[in-house]
């Protein structure tokens, strides 16, 4: 059992010690320290379809009660939704309590600022500092607060999606797709509907029950997706889309049933503004190489940031970007919000195809071609990671054609490939992301950081 105090927020599994999961004990301490923390009067909570979701909500929300704040409980709702309620609510802060794409047994507390976007590390360490002094001051009787409920808010979201400048909702009207989204059993089922509806998409729902009962692992990769691709290979459809079970992760599929690529749905999104609007653009450590090659295209400078989303958009803002996001299917679009938002990138995404006249299969046969192999490392309570990462600095200090970066992990990056270790935000594993021109190659590559980290366990 496992708990994971990180720049992603509190996320552990359901059950077992305190101290050591995420139970009820440990939801009241990092709620309160995180309340104490903001300070305010007014906290939106959010929740996604995990089958503990209902107990974490009433924990959280008992215990904002008992801080004295007003909690607006928008109930069952995206990450990207809970964190738009925030500015729409002019709310002090927000917690989304979901664990993104991690199993069944698992939950979490994401934590927002009064912009609806995610703590800082520093804010992060903050927050657990206070946890840990459990000096803690709950309020009287009389201030106790109390809780409001809005079911409003994924309609709001999907007409905010609607009136983005450069989502084409005529174009995608008029070009009558059809689509086939396979939702993993959680809040994309109540709320994609909604947004194909609203664009005059006709679609079938996979795995539309929103009952925590994931039907498959929830991480939108194409080992997990066996499902929807037998699907679209029966013909019929326009596009597959996948989301994860908070729906800021998105992945499409061909018409043909081929993956369009998890690290092309940043790519293509970001081609489509780009080629509206100049600018810049920035996407993690771990993320191809083809968005740099799409921003320079267009006239654009590509930064690259490290790994967790609000590294990404410290950065985004920082040089100004456009669009950014994360090569696992987090698009972040700065004229909606700063945070990943499938909305958003769905309807940017039909907004291309509609305009370019273009399959799916043709639209990705535009970009670059890299192939990505995406190994992980279960860790071990002997496991040194920061020995590892030395090492494998150490390995390739004396290769002129390499260069080292290591704000996040190390990152071995060659002229025609890259390979990047780190300890991942949300889950107790070492993430090895590699990238090539071969799939062979850039597994090869992977394999030899493996093999160090195998050596040293």
């Amino acid at each position: 059992m496992t708990l994971i105090k990180s720049i992603s927020g509190i996320r552990g599994t359901i059950g077992g010690r305190t101290g050591n999961t995420l139970n009820p004990l440990d939801i009241v301490k990092f709620t309160t320290a995180y309340a104490t923390f903001i300070g305010g009067k007014r906290i939106v909570v959010g929740r996604d379809g995990r089958i503990s979701g209902p107990m974490v909500r009433d924990v959280v929300c008992g215990t904002l009660v008992g801080m004295g704040y007003e909690v607006i409980d928008i109930g069952l709702a995206t990450t990207p939704t809970t964190e738009l309620a925030v500015r729409w609510h002019e709310a002090d802060g927000g917690i989304i309590i979901t664990a993104s794409h991690n199993p069944t047994q698992w939950n979490a507390l994401k934590l927002l600022n009064r912009e609806g976007e995610f703590l800082t590390a520093a804010d992060g360490a903050e927050v657990l500092r206070i946890a840990e002094a459990e000096d803690f001051n709950y309020a009287p009787v009389e201030k106790l607060g109390r809780v409001i409920k809005d079911d409003t808010m994924n309609q709001r979201h999907v007409q905010s999606v609607l009136d983005l400048r450069l989502v084409d909702t005529e174009a995608i009207r008029q070009r009558k797709f059809r689509v086939c989204a396979d939702t993993i059993n959680s809040v994309g089922g109540i709320i994609l509907p909604e947004l194909f509806k609203a664009l005059g998409v006709d679609f079938e729902i996979l795995n539309g029950e929103c009952s925590g009962q994931f039907a498959h692992n929830p991480e939108p990769l194409e080992k997990n997706l066996q499902g929807i691709m037998d699907k679209m290979r029966q013909g019929g459809f326009d596009l597959g889309i996948v989301v994860d079970p908070d729906v800021d992760r998105l992945a499409f599929i061909c018409e043909d049933g081929k993956m369009f690529g998890e690290e092309y749905t940043l790519v293509s999104v970001a081609d489509y503004i780009l080629s509206h609007d100049k600018g810049n653009t920035v996407s993690n450590l771990s993320s191809t190489r083809a968005l740099r090659d799409v921003t320079e295209k267009h006239g654009g400078k590509y930064t690259a940031a490290a790994v967790g989303e609000v590294n990404v958009t410290t950065k985004m803002k920082e040089v100004g970007a456009v669009i950014g996001g994360e090569g696992n299917g987090g698009v972040i679009y700065p004229e909606s919000h700063y945070g990943r938002d499938a909305l958003v990138g769905i309807g940017l995404f039909l907004s291309s195809l509609a305009q370019k006249g273009m399959k799916a299969s043709e639209l990705r046969r535009t970009f670059p071609d890299y192939q990505i192999a995406k190994n992980r490392i279960d860790l071990t309570p002997e496991t040194d990671v920061d020995a590892i990462l030395v090492k494998v600095k150490e390995m390739f200090a004396a290769n002129k054609d390499a260069v080292v970066n290591d704000i996040d992990g190390v990152k071995i990056d060659f002229p025609t490939k890259w390979v990047h270790l780190r300890k991942s935000n949300t889950e107790p594993i070492i993430r090895v992301y590699s990238e090539a021109q071969t799939m062979q190659e850039a597994d090869e590559l992977g394999k030899q950081l493996m093999q160090v980290v195998y050596d040293m366990q």
